[in-house]
């Protein structure tokens, strides 16, 4: 793989290229393109490791093709279930998603430098994360804190960074309550967290309680307190997973793994209110057999959104309604594989890659920008149990 003196990162941030511009390519001045815009990306895999996986898998995506080439593995790390890189591309953060750390019911989050030019991890330190099984990762937008997800836990926690290292977690937010699902709700379980576009607000989904917690966040101290609006209700039941928001910010839309549902919100950014708009299937109506939903993404155009289906092992395709946010489906497509747990998309909004976690491979699909119809690239790589996809800059 090519080693840049002067890492490609530092010179797309020096000169104010963005990376979905110059994955096209960049014009000068003079109306040339630069020879070297990025035709490659990074893509990190995060699995579990009970099985046949080592760790963190490194690999390269090709932004002509979609192929992925595996490049190294970052071994020795337990169930790196989720991963974040910061906006320079400097640092990744794994969960390890692990019911006990320190002797204590509690999971953790390791910290690494990206080694510029190989993208190989070396890793900084590691902290608890305050309760057990943590799974979803956020960095705040100032760059300080990373925000955890505990499923097992119940709980959502903020960790400060120091020189991208991690240092003790600053705060904690318990939840409490259950809800209808016999076996899944006896209690909560927050299942991701992320910030809104102005960093004020943080939105915790919680399977257990089929609320979306409401915090106002404080990117000073990293202290959560519950907004005016504490929380979102939806269909009991619904178990929201995965959260998100569009790309101007005024709409949202959460998956629901428990009913296999989609909704869609229209959102107050100075409230911090969520008002829901819809919800709508994420399944063909002639499915009846067992699904659980995982996973939604916007196109970063914005025109459409993405469903992952585990039972079912299909993406599902929305096209969103550019005045209203509202949603209608597009197509299903199968992603070749069981178990599609995660899915990314490129920043360029040309591919589309799947994590098939219990049939160990990552598929690649063609995204059609005017229909945001997939089309498979051909190219499929096998990696063992892959449950989270991130990519960066090399």
């Amino acid at each position: 793989m090519k080693t840049n003196t002067f890492p490609r990162r530092d010179f797309l941030r020096l000169t104010g290229f963005g990376l979905a511009g110059l994955a096209f390519g960049a014009r000068t001045s003079a109306g040339s393109f630069f020879s070297d815009a990025p035709r490659e990306l990074l893509l990190y895999v995060g699995t579990y490791t009970s099985g046949r996986s080592e760790g963190i898998y490194i690999c390269r995506l090709d932004l002509s093709t979609g192929q992925v080439t595996r490049l190294d593995i970052s071994k020795g790390i337990v169930n790196p279930s989720f991963l974040a890189i910061d906006k320079e591309s400097r640092h990744l953060y794994a969960v390890n998603e692990v019911k006990e750390f320190g002797g204590k019911p509690s999971g953790a989050v390791s910290a690494f430098q990206i080694e510029p030019g190989t993208g190989l991890l070396k890793q900084i330190n590691q902290q608890p994360s305050l309760g057990s099984s943590p799974c979803y990762l956020t960095i705040d937008k100032t760059g300080k804190f990373v925000l955890v997800a505990n499923y097992d836990g119940g709980n959502a926690a903020v960790l400060p960074l120091h020189d991208g290292g991690l240092g003790a977690p600053v705060d904690m937010v318990q939840h409490g309550g259950s809800s209808i699902n016999p076996e899944r709700q006896k209690g909560p379980h927050a299942h991701s967290v992320v910030l809104d576009h102005a960093n004020r607000h943080a939105f915790v989904s919680d399977l257990g309680l089929d609320k979306i917690m409401i915090y106002q966040f404080d990117s000073r101290s990293g202290k959560l307190s519950p907004n005016n609006e504490a929380w979102v209700k939806l269909k009991p039941g619904a178990g929201p997973r995965h959260f998100t928001f569009h790309p101007n910010g005024r709409w949202a839309y959460v998956i629901n793994e428990l009913n296999s549902t989609l909704t869609a919100f229209t959102y107050d950014s100075a409230a911090g209110k969520l008002s829901e708009l819809q919800t709508i299937p994420t399944l063909p109506s002639r499915f009846s057999e067992q699904n659980s939903s995982a996973d939604v993404h916007v196109l970063p155009s914005g025109r459409f959104l993405y469903g992952s289906n585990r039972g079912h092992d299909s993406i599902v395709v929305y096209a969103i309604e550019k005045s209203t946010g509202a949603l209608s489906l597009v197509e299903h497509v199968s992603t070749g594989g069981r178990t599609p747990r995660n899915f990314t998309i490129d920043p360029s909004g040309t591919f589309l890659l799947a994590a098939n976690q219990n049939s160990d491979s990552i598929v690649s699909f063609r995204i059609d920008k005017v229909t945001g119809k997939l089309l498979p690239t051909g190219h499929v790589i096998e990696i063992p149990s892959p449950v989270c996809l991130r990519l960066t800059d090399m």
